[in-house]
């Protein structure tokens, strides 16, 4: 890759405004300037019919047949960012849903070894249960769920420190020693697989668990006696959610009603798992989602068809839809301020598309 890089795309989509005819200019992997095609009298790098921030995915358990939690090695990680990157994703944050804390440690080692020796677009791994709530468990299996002491969650987050980056748990189940524990660590907290009261769930949002995972699914429900942490979801002034968009784990009428209700709070996901007939979880491909014994289990997705989704089934703005997969995901991980727009001084990290919204390229220099 040269020291100077120039993209071209003819609409250009900022995070913010759409521009046409635009050169985006790169030095050292930053954006160094955005000017018009007229400007540049230089060969480009590279030319777009449309060109976006690239999209990111903070949960997603593996791909091409490696589940992480089966399969936790850096080779499997390798193929999930290959994946995420036929996707349109320059960012993955790989997830092991509940499990025995020997998995868990296999797969911050996994991480911690793929980072190490280069290996680009892992942000992290998020960790999902065991500390959520059985009466909402999904998928996720009832013999590994618990309520921690304090004593085991300082046990893992020692052993995860700097890896893990987000951990899902039902805020009932755990203690505020043990929630400001985790965010004593710099560990992005979502709320999930909870069957909190509304004043559950709001106090716990006060206390500064700042995102939820997979609205509507495996949470209590809004009810018009009990809101539940769907209502305080939709009623909180800040805190965020992610969705899963696939049609199955959310009618698409359900994301468009949410998307009125949380504007720019509402995220997206791919919740993607893949083929696997070994460890607790042997999720099957079923059409165009997984199950696992019998339980829609996770999403066949990947980043661009959720963008494909919002905007064609849920009837979501394209630059909306966009911001939902790049741009939001990041203010979660608060890494806002160099990836998911492209702006003067922020990362290169970009995707250029066809008009119908097919990935030619992820630019992540």
């Amino acid at each position: 890759m040269r020291e100077r890089n120039t993209y071209f795309a003819n609409r250009l989509f900022t995070g913010s405004r759409w521009l046409e005819q635009q050169v985006v200019v790169t030095e050292r992997s930053a954006i160094v300037d955005i000017v018009p095609a007229t400007v540049i009298h230089e060969p480009y790098t590279a030319q777009f019919p449309v060109m976006a921030p690239a999209l990111m995915d903070i949960q997603i358990y593996g791909a091409h047949d490696r589940l992480l939690s089966v399969y936790p090695e850096p080779a499997s990680l390798e193929l999930l960012y290959h994946y995420c990157r036929e996707g349109g994703a320059a960012y993955f944050q790989p997830t092991v849903a509940t499990n025995s804390y020997d998995v868990f440690k296999k797969a911050i080692d996994a991480v911690a070894a793929y980072q190490k020796n280069g290996g680009r677009g892992c942000m992290g791994l998020h960790i999902e249960g065991p500390w959520i709530n059985p009466v909402k468990r999904g998928a996720h299996l009832a013999e590994f769920i618990h309520v921690p002491t304090v004593d085991q969650v300082q046990a893992l987050l020692d052993y995860g420190k700097g890896i893990i980056t987000m951990i899902t748990l039902a805020p009932e189940t755990c203690s505020a020693d043990i929630i400001n524990l985790i965010r004593s660590y710099g560990i992005v907290i979502s709320a999930g697989h909870s069957n909190a009261t509304y004043q559950q769930a709001i106090d716990a949002f006060n206390k500064g668990i700042p995102t939820a995972t997979h609205l509507f699914n495996a949470m209590s429900a809004l009810q018009h006696r009990e809101p539940g942490l769907v209502g305080a979801i939709f009623d909180h002034e800040s805190v965020m959610c992610s969705i899963v968009p696939d049609g199955y784990h959310v009618d698409f009428a359900a994301i468009r009603i949410a998307k009125k209700q949380m504007n720019e709070r509402l995220f997206a996901i791919t919740d993607a798992v893949t083929n696997t007939t070994t460890g607790p979880y042997p999720h099957k491909l079923n059409g165009d989602k997984y199950e696992s014994n019998g339980t829609l289990s996770g999403s066949a997705l990947n980043m661009i068809g959720c963008v494909k989704n919002l905007v064609q089934k849920a009837h979501i703005t394209l630059d909306e839809a966009l911001r939902m997969c790049s741009l939001y995901p990041a203010q979660v991980m608060g890494l806002s301020h160099r990836t998911g727009r492209i702006e003067k001084g922020y990362n290169v990290a970009m995707v250029g598309l066809t008009e119908t919204l097919e990935v030619l390229k992820v630019v992540d220099e």
